[in-house]
């Protein structure tokens, strides 16, 4: 309401001295969003979509104004007033030299899609520029994402690379909202979003936020955010072609253009991309077919811009790709035909009008749709299994508004409403649900030594009512080189469609059976009458109606600058979560096949170290390096071990074939969870001659992937892990005809690591890259 008050006030008051401007970069191109303050007495505003600015209501006589924007060095202008209205126009703002940073936030732009600024966020920022992603030469969402301090590509074993997720401090891949232009993804495979379905062609960069995030985001961004910002600042026509063919029979194919029109009113953007794989087998059982299937897609996404009058510009975009696979697949066995169609859409209308006195404000409406059509066939005997056939909608309505205070406070609000659909034949029919929500968030900078940021969402879901999620936090810089960070966010996350409805067993891969919460009595029930169950565990009595999970999420560190070329980010995190969903084994088949469902656990943690080092060795060469350590473990497993009660008491040593008591000790933690990643980073670029490398080595630690022994719901030592690896990669491109032309050789896991237990990891990958820039040279 202060918000809204705040706006009203401001729109409704006449000016007596004003004034006008426009502010660009070097080249002349319009900044949007540039900041103008004017020091005397702290009244300012930001520019507009073609980098116009108004301050009104001033009384006649000098000042000093304070422009700034991101990724360019701040400007002092000085202006005497009067007269009534006094134009400034065409002040050009240098770009700001290069910081040396594992991730470089600066060049980044304003988004036309989104009025919050990620980085703005309590809680610990990254951003990937299309810089660096070029420079690593990488192809789909997830190569990229492994490589970052802090994030684990995980996958499920029986799904392979079509379930390639990402794991955020110790969070599963559902806990991660991915969106793209700020706006949501669905369908999730195996409950992981597939990072492997998504281009990186035509990203312009990857927004980053690790930690509770509910307080902007929502339901589903309890561990963090993910945001795919596509091309959004276009000036001048290119055009771009690429081809990239190596290992695996890869095919990487990418065309693109972008062009302003109508005297720069409006602007255009297309781009398609072809890829292929024949895919590759990491289990030495398999005696046929892939462990990550081959598949063929195509994507294609535009955007298109045009400023309607001095207020208002109408932007739209759009994607659709689809992928196809098939793969033969046998162990020795009846070999199998698993083939999987995948069709996924995105699509928004987005309104933006820029008030006089600073207000801007978005009207959006966004579309996504995600459908699989995936079933396996018998080859032997000609049946077919529907596998997982499902078509998922999401609609979302939603205004924001963004306004400047004093040239020092941001705040940032907005209301909307989402309406979700699925229709999965693994459910007993079509499912639905609808959330409305309202959010703010101050971003204040109270002095140049100290700031805040606070925030608030309030949301109503149609099953699991209302919640309320603020987070809070603050930055302070004692001495110029140091600066002190602390937040503290909370997190909200509803059971997704899968955790409540699904009933599914997975023949080809055995015929285990998962049971969402809803259908569990029923479907055990129908099990036990057709006399396929041989034991029923005593936590299958405690199956009931799942609850949302809850976090609360502290983080606190430093960055220390030491000189222009060494930096030091030291993070800690601690999130404390109730009603942690997790699965377990609940019966067991005739056959020894697995029954399992989903239960609550009363309390877990996940707490660690996110540490970023970076150093300019020497001119164009540097340096970064990254370290996380995680402990993701369940209280109440921690609880029962201590008192020596309860499921978890007891441990089986298969070295003695006894069962003893279990102590603290024996305790891992969560399933799929790495205690140690680190990586280190090499780049190099020889501008004079076009030259730019990469060299980069990544660890994950050994991790727990499932009971061995005998069940007792924990990881023990005598269960099955991954072995701590490395991956090595590295890359050298080259350009040439004045930047026009360029090649590139590409050289993934070239020490050749795999596991069975890892199906998406692929053996050595060699990859030649052709590029060529259309664009017009400056003389």
């Amino acid at each position: 309401m202060l918000i809204i008050t705040c706006f009203v006030f401001n729109c409704s008051a006449d000016p007596l001295y004003s004034i006008r401007g426009q502010i660009l970069n070097e080249q002349g191109e319009p900044l949007t969003a540039a900041s103008i303050l004017i020091k005397e007495n702290l009244r300012g505003t930001q520019t507009d979509t073609i980098g116009r600015f108004v301050i009104d209501k001033l009384s006649s006589g000098e000042y000093t104004l304070i422009i700034s924007a991101m990724g360019y060095e701040k400007r002092f202008q000085k202006v005497t007033i009067s007269n009534t209205l006094v134009n400034i126009s065409n002040i050009r703002l240098k770009s700001a030299s290069q910081n040396l940073k594992e991730v470089n936030v600066l060049g980044k732009q304003e988004s036309h899609d989104n009025l919050i600024d990620l980085t703005r966020t309590p809680m610990p920022a990254t951003i990937i520029t299309r810089k660096q992603i070029e420079m690593m030469g990488s192809r789909r969402l997830d190569e990229v994402l492994k490589e970052q301090t802090g994030l684990a590509i995980v996958n499920d074993i029986g799904s392979g690379a079509r379930a390639v997720g990402l794991q955020l401090q110790g969070f599963d891949s559902g806990y991660t909202m991915i969106m793209i232009d700020g706006q949501p993804m669905t369908g999730r495979n195996s409950g992981n979003f597939d990072l492997s379905r998504i281009t990186v062609a035509n990203i312009e960069r990857i927004e980053i936020i690790k930690g509770a995030s509910s307080c902007l985001f929502g339901s589903e961004a309890l561990a963090g955010v993910v945001n795919i910002v596509t091309r959004q600042n276009i000036h001048q026509s290119q055009g771009l072609a690429s081809l990239r063919y190596g290992s695996f029979n890869t095919l990487d194919a990418t065309l693109e253009g972008e062009t302003p029109f109508a005297k720069g009113k409006g602007s255009g953007y297309l781009s398609g991309n072809y890829y292929r794989t024949d895919g590759f087998n990491a289990n030495p059982y398999l005696s046929e077919g892939k462990t990550a299937p081959p598949y063929n897609s195509y994507t294609i996404q535009g955007r298109a811009r045009y400023t309607l009058s001095k207020m208002n510009a109408l932007n739209i975009t759009g994607r659709y790709a689809v992928r196809n696979s098939i793969n033969d697949i046998s162990y020795s066995t009846s070999p199998t035909r698993d083939e999987l169609n995948e069709k996924d859409l995105n699509a928004s209308a987005i309104l933006n009008t820029n008030f006089k006195n600073g207000l801007r404000v978005k009207t959006q409406y966004y579309l996504t749709r995600y459908a699989t059509d995936q079933n396996i066939t018998s080859l032997a005997q000609g049946y077919v299994i529907p596998a997982n056939n499902f078509v998922q909608y999401l609609h979302r309505g939603e205004v924001q508004a963004a306004q400047t205070f004093w040239g020092a406070m941001v705040l940032t609000g907005g209301a909307g409403i989402q309406y979700e659909t699925m229709n999965n034949n693994l459910y007993s029919g079509p499912k639905s649900q609808s959330t409305a929500f309202v959010y703010g968030q101050a971003d204040w900078k109270l002095s140049d030594e100290l700031g805040l940021t606070g925030g608030v969402r309030g949301e109503h879901h149609s099953r699991y009512g209302g919640s309320l999620n603020p987070s809070f936090g603050v930055k302070y810089q004692p001495v110029k080189a140091l600066t002190l960070k602390a937040a503290i966010a909370t997190g909200f996350k509803t059971p997704d469609f899968r955790q409540l409805y699904l009933n599914f067993t997975n023949l080809a891969g055995g015929g285990y059976t998962v049971l969402g919460t809803d259908v569990f009595k029923a479907e055990l029930q129908k099990l036990q009458d057709a006399g396929q169950i041989s034991a029923v565990f005593a936590n299958a009595a405690r199956v009931s109606t799942l609850k949302p999970e809850r976090s609360v999420a502290y983080s606190v560190g430093f960055t220390l600058q030491l000189g222009p070329a060494i930096k030091a980010d030291v993070n800690g995190f601690y999130n404390d979560v109730r009603n942690f969903i997790n699965t377990e084994q609940v019966a067991s088949k005739k056959g020894g096949q697995q029954v399992f469902s989903y239960f609550n656990i009363d309390r877990a943690f996940l707490t660690g170290t996110d540490i970023g080092l970076s150093w300019r060795a020497a001119k164009g060469l540097n340096i970064s390096a990254g370290y996380q350590l995680l402990y993701a473990k369940d209280r109440g497993v921690i609880d029962s071990i201590k008192a020596g009660i309860g499921n978890y008491a007891q441990v089986y040593d298969p070295n003695t074939s006894q069962t003893r008591r279990s102590t603290t000790a024996d305790y891992f933690g969560l399933n799929n969870r790495s205690r140690h990643m680190a990586n280190i980073k090499f780049t190099y670029e020889y501008e004079p001659k076009g030259i730019t490398g990469t060299f980069r080595v990544n660890y994950r630690g050994k991790y727990g992937f499932q009971e061995a022994n005998r069940p007792n719901n924990f990881l023990d030592p005598y269960d099955t892990y991954v072995s701590g690896f490395f991956l090595l990669n590295a890359s050298v491109q080259k350009t040439l005809m004045a930047k026009h032309f360029s090649i590139q050789i590409t050289a993934d896991n070239f020490l050749n690591y795999r596991d069975q237990l890892m199906p998406a990891q692929s053996g050595r990958t060699i990859m030649l890259g052709l590029n060529y820039r259309f664009f017009k040279n400056n003389n």
